[in-house]
This record gives C-alpha cells, structure tokens and sequence, in this order.
C-alpha cells in the first residue's frame, strides 16, 4: 500500500482548539503516535519536523482549564488509525 497525501498524518497537529494547528475532521478519523518507538496515547501536540510531543502531565490543568503539559524531544512517527482502533500502518 502507497502512502497518498489523504493517508500522511500532517506534520504537526495539536488537540487544543485555540490552537492553529488543530484540525477537528482529523482528529475525528483518529492519529496514532509512536514516541521513541513507544506507542503513545496521551499526546496532546505532536511535531513530527521537529522531533517533539506534548503530553498530559497528571491530572493537573492550568488557569484556563487545560491539562498541564510537558515537552518531550526525540523520534516522532504519526499515523492514521482506522475504524477499530488498531493502527493501519503495521
């Protein structure tokens, strides 16, 4: 199977709304995220560019009443998960 612009994640993609790089019909189809070759399912923002995610850190929120967050460096890879949850790449 050849990956077409329709099955490529975007470069970066974020959950918070007041983000502009938050895309609502994208995330509705569902995104896996593999972080350091470990599959990751707490991501909040994830840039694959630039090598980072951003994941929930506790049950903390902020002022505004958003999860607190914590940048992580390293190996990004995204894809798209199909139907049953189970991920369409492997």
């Amino acid at each position: 199977m050849t990956d077409t612009p329709l099955d490529t994640p975007p470069d970066r993609l974020s959950n918070d709304p007041r983000s502009p790089f938050h895309r609502p019909a994208l995330l509705e189809r569902g995104i896996g995220i593999r972080f350091n070759g470990i599959e990751r399912t707490n991501v909040e923002e994830y840039c694959i560019s630039e090598g980072w995610v951003r994941v929930q850190v506790g049950r903390a929120l902020d002022r505004r009443g958003m999860p607190m967050t914590m940048k992580l460096k390293g190996t990004v890879e995204a894809w798209f998960l199909d139907g049953t949850g189970e991920t369409a790449a492997d």
